[in-house]
């Protein structure tokens, strides 16, 4: 885990803090898939901005992440531009947008801040081509390497009397 101490800046109001520093990511799993973040430390750019009400945190970095496409399961890379920011106020009581999840007596958890900007970034379905046709959900062969279709299955005997109802209506 990564983690920044706000203390030792020392920041007045209107003053600011830059600085590359290395943060650690975990991997994503998602859909019950692994994604992982290649090289697992990535330099990111912290800002700290002293407000008179409180702190600014942002932070920007790029990481690519490997794992498998949603539909075939081929080997997919993204590579993504992420930038958040958040907001700690002096005195949050008990008020959650004036308070950030990632801020604990003035030390900031920078990995998970990160995990949680990545996870919001990604697309809705990691592909490796976005016309990627999938796995046949027939015989389980990819459908990029080898379009084909099945002859179309007759139905169970048992269900016939179902089936001829449902004809007539």
């Amino acid at each position: 885990m990564t983690a920044f101490n706000l203390r030792r800046l020392r920041l007045r109001s209107g003053d600011q803090f830059r600085d590359e520093v290395e943060v650690e990511l975990d991997s994503l799993v998602l859909g019950g898939q692994e994604y992982v973040p290649t090289p697992a430390l990535v330099p990111a750019d912290l800002a700290v901005t002293k407000a008179s009400s409180g702190t600014v945190l942002e932070m920007s970095f790029r990481v690519r992440l490997e794992g498998p496409c949603f539909r075939c399961l081929a080997d997919t890379a993204l590579e993504l531009s992420i930038r958040a920011r958040e907001y700690q106020a002096l005195k949050p009581g008990d008020d959650e947008d004036l308070s950030s999840p990632y801020v604990e007596e003035d030390v900031v958890d920078l990995s998970s801040w990160a995990r949680d900007a990545l996870a919001l970034e990604l697309p809705e379905k990691i592909l490796h081509d976005p016309d990627c046709a999938g796995l046949c959900p027939v015989c389980g062969k990819d459908l990029n390497l080898e379009p084909h279709t099945h002859e179309e299955r007759h139905g169970d005997p048992r269900w016939a009397a179902l089936d001829e109802l449902r004809e007539r209506l």
